[in-house]
């Protein structure tokens, strides 16, 4: 059976600024306004982050833009919001936040079989070199790509 997947916002700077150890798909608590506008993809991970409290885990920093025909349903564009995992993920996740320098990341946010998900990463911060270290590789992979195009 085919996954019927359409990515409507992707964290582009989480796979630069961090070294991505696992991922988990997460299902999100949202109003109906907010998936109105998820579906017309005003939606952005910039500087989103999730953390665990008190054994549940919430997203912060996730802004989605209100929806124009939602007036007095709209909610706060950028409140916390709780993601849907299995206890035995959210045991692990604690587990491996609870050591030094992992995060929680979400990577990306899509539509799956009608169903809001958030692709959630644990994450390592990376240093300054090796940051550089990738965009050389990205620079390198481009030039070969190109002399392979001629």
């Amino acid at each position: 059976m085919k996954d019927n997947i359409k990515v409507m916002a992707r964290n582009k700077k989480a796979r630069f600024d961090y070294f991505i150890e696992a991922t988990y798909e997460a299902g999100l608590v949202l109003t109906g306004t907010e998936v109105k506008s998820i579906r017309q993809g005003k939606v952005n991970l910039r500087d989103s982050y999730a953390q665990i409290e008190n054994g549940e885990v919430f997203v912060t920093g996730m802004h989605i833009s209100p929806y124009e025909q939602g007036n007095i349903y709209n909610r706060d564009p950028l409140r916390k919001r709780k993601l849907l995992l299995n206890r035995s993920e959210i045991r692990k996740l604690i587990g491996l936040t609870t050591q030094k320098g992992y995060s929680l990341i979400p990577l990306s946010i899509y539509i799956k079989d009608g169903l809001v998900k958030l692709e959630l990463a644990v994450a390592i911060g990376k240093k300054q070199y090796d940051k550089r270290e990738s965009m050389a590789k990205k620079d390198a992979e481009r030039r070969m790509q190109r002399v392979k195009d001629y």
